[in-house]
C-alpha cells in the first residue's frame, strides 16, 4: 500500500511540475520587454520580430549568408526572395551552421530573434528588463523568454551566431554549462564564423 501512495504522489508531483512549467513559458511568451511593434516573419526554427522601418532584404544582405554555406548546412534549394522570407531562410541557415560548428544538432528547437532598430532601442530592452546599463554588448540571449535580442547595425554573422550558439548550449544540454563555459563555446562559434567569411 505504501508504494501504491509513493506512486500516486510521484504522478501528482509531475503533473504540477509540468502545468508550472507550461505557466511560466507561456508568461515569457507574453512579458513586455519594449520591444514596441514589430513585423514578423516564421522560419523553419525562429519567430524572426524586427522593426517596422527595417529592410528584411537589407538584413539579409548584412548577414551575408552565401551559397557555400546554404551548401555546407545541407539545403538543395536557393533562397526565396521578398515580402522577408529570405530573412527567414538566411537564418535558419546560420542556425544549421551553428548546429554544425558546436556539433550540437537540434531539430526541434524554436525560438525568437528580435532585431532592433538601432543600438539605443536594444539597451532600452535590456535596462527595462535588467534595469542595468548594457555597455558595449551589440546584442544579448534571454533562455527564460529563449529570445535573441540584435541591434540591425550590428546584424552580422558572427554576432548573431555567438547569441545563437547561446540558444543552442541551453537548449541542448539538460543542466546548463556555466556561463564562463558558455562563453567559450559562443566565442568559438563566432571565430568559426568570422573566419570562414574571411576566406
Amino acid at each position: 500500500m505504501p508504494k501504491l501512495l509513493f506512486n500516486k504522489v510521484f504522478c501528482f508531483a509531475v503533473i504540477a511540475l509540468v502545468i508550472c512549467l507550461g505557466v511560466s513559458l507561456a508568461a515569457a511568451d507574453d512579458v513586455d520587454d519594449g520591444f514596441g511593434p514589430a513585423r514578423s516573419v516564421e522560419s523553419r526554427y525562429f519567430t524572426i520580430y524586427y522593426s517596422p522601418q527595417l529592410d528584411p532584404l537589407v538584413l539579409v544582405q548584412q548577414l551575408g549568408i552565401n551559397a557555400a554555406e546554404r551548401i555546407l548546412a545541407g539545403e538543395q534549394k536557393p533562397p526565396a526572395l521578398g515580402n522577408g522570407y529570405s530573412l527567414a531562410e538566411a537564418l535558419d541557415t546560420l542556425f544549421l551552421r551553428v548546429c554544425d560548428i558546436l556539433d550540437m544538432q537540434l531539430y526541434s528547437y524554436r525560438g525568437n530573434i528580435k532585431i532592433c532598430v538601432d543600438q539605443a532601442q536594444l539597451a532600452g530592452i535590456y535596462r527595462k528588463i535588467f534595469d542595468k546599463d548594457l555597455g558595449d554588448a551589440k546584442s544579448f540571449y534571454i533562455y527564460s523568454f529563449n529570445t535573441v535580442y540584435v541591434a540591425a547595425s550590428s546584424f552580422r554573422q558572427g554576432i548573431v551566431g555567438h547569441e545563437i550558439g547561446h540558444a543552442i548550449i541551453n537548449h541542448y544540454f539538460v543542466v546548463q554549462p556555466s556561463i564562463k563555459v558558455q562563453e567559450v563555446l559562443a566565442g568559438y562559434v563566432e571565430y568559426q564564423l568570422r573566419r570562414q567569411a574571411a576566406n
